[in-house]
């Protein structure tokens, strides 16, 4: 029969699948539990096919559990895109039902047809890591709902509130000096104090998964935290959701992933350039917070942003450059970590300033107003690439 993709649409508790062959047929399917049981079954079933892939939709997300189990197993897995696959469906179909079935049918569909899907592998290292950024991610989210409950408390005891960025130590300063006579009053500050001693046991648990973050960061040798800008869990955050950097051809590509190439808008003469609200928006974000750290200090981030609004640029498109040009920092990082032994890495590099040719190899040509780029030419890697 030969070689045969094996689509599947994962959820908690079942999965459902498609067979398809290279040239579209359907030779099978079926839908099975995800306990013990039913996993087995699901692999009997998919043993009669010898030259099997599994391309599995949102392997870093709902499709991880069933991914990591295969690749135990020794199965063969790629990573389908949701969105990926959701267009596929909609071009197949004509319309956007969604069923099981369907979704199955569209993640095979994509699976056949698409070359260069990300071939999903177990490393043990980047699965504590996204464990270990995952669950600091939950921390300061956790800390941004206790803070806004606290003012919220703190308005109705104190006339005006009290400041925006307020620490622990702070609101408890704050409330001893707060003596409520009645009874509502009473309870309010109560229950504030409550809120304060959580928002303390928070800021302990985060002191210590950002220690966690830097020793396991440490271990994997890479340098992503001498950006300024980037601190341990943003470091985490990169290196989970890039996995290996080789597979943007270009820092062009990178940055369409991340979101931050611009896009084409020019219509007759009139040329200019839109934001892109695709990629992925969590690295978005860390490419984000690492322009506004850098524009809070004297950096050559701040000096590059100032010589785009004296070019005319208003504060959110010079913001927008100056992220398109971080993108280009933080992938030539990663290349240079992936490729240069630790600690034996060009000196001055994690210092890269944003005038330098990182951008192109030409400085005079800016990366920040290049629309998304073009279609993946395949070209060979290099012996010393490849071997990396």
């Amino acid at each position: 029969m030969g070689a045969v993709v094996i689509g599947m649409d994962p959820h908690k508790r079942s999965a459902t699948i498609e067979v398809m062959t290279g040239n579209e047929s359907i030779v099978g399917g079926g839908r099975f539990a995800t306990d013990a049981e039913g996993y087995r079954a699901m692999l009997n079933y998919a043993k009669q096919f010898p030259e099997r892939t599994w391309a599995i939709e949102g392997c870093n997300g709902i499709g991880r559990h069933l991914a990591m189990r295969l690749l135990a197993d020794g199965e063969q897995v790629v990573d389908v895109p949701p969105k990926l696959s959701a267009r596929a469906r909609v071009f197949a179909t004509g319309q956007g039902r969604k069923t099981d079935a369907t979704d199955a049918h569209s993640v095979a569909l994509v699976g056949t047809r698409m070359a260069g899907l990300r071939p999903v592998v177990n490393d043990k290292q980047l699965t504590v890591l996204r464990v270990l950024a995952d669950r600091r991610r939950a921390l300061g989210e956790e800390h941004n709902r206790l803070i806004a409950r606290l003012h919220h408390l703190l308005l109705e005891l104190i006339p005006g509130g009290a400041k925006l960025h307020l620490s622990h130590m702070q609101a408890r300063a704050l409330l001893a000096k707060v003596r409520p006579r009645d009874a509502a009053g009473k309870a309010i500050r109560r229950v504030a104090s409550e809120l304060i001693g959580d928002l303390e046991r928070n800021h302990e648990r985060t002191k210590a998964a950002d220690k966690e973050l830097k020793q396991l960061l440490a271990e994997t040798g890479t340098t992503l935290m001498q950006l300024r800008g980037i601190g341990p869990y943003n470091a985490a955050r990169l290196l989970v959701e890039v996995g290996d950097v080789t597979r943007f051809p270009s820092k062009a590509h990178f940055a369409s992933w991340t979101g931050t190439a611009p896009i084409d808008a020019s219509s007759g003469d009139h040329v200019r350039h839109r934001l892109s609200r695709a990629g992925n928006r969590q690295i978005n974000h860390v490419l984000h917070i690492m322009a506004v750290v850098q524009l809070r200090n004297q950096t050559e981030g701040r000096a590059y942003f100032d010589r785009k609004k004296n070019t005319g640029k208003t504060s959110m498109e010079a913001m927008r450059c100056l992220k398109r040009r971080l993108s280009d920092i933080v992938y030539r990082q990663l290349l240079t970590d992936m490729l240069t032994p630790a600690g034996t890495g060009p000196g001055g590099h994690s210092g890269t300033a944003l005038t330098s040719s990182v951008a192109d190899s030409h400085p005079d040509i800016d990366s920040s107003d290049k629309p998304l780029p073009g279609p993946v030419t395949t070209k060979p890697r290099t012996a010393s690439l490849a071997a990396s």
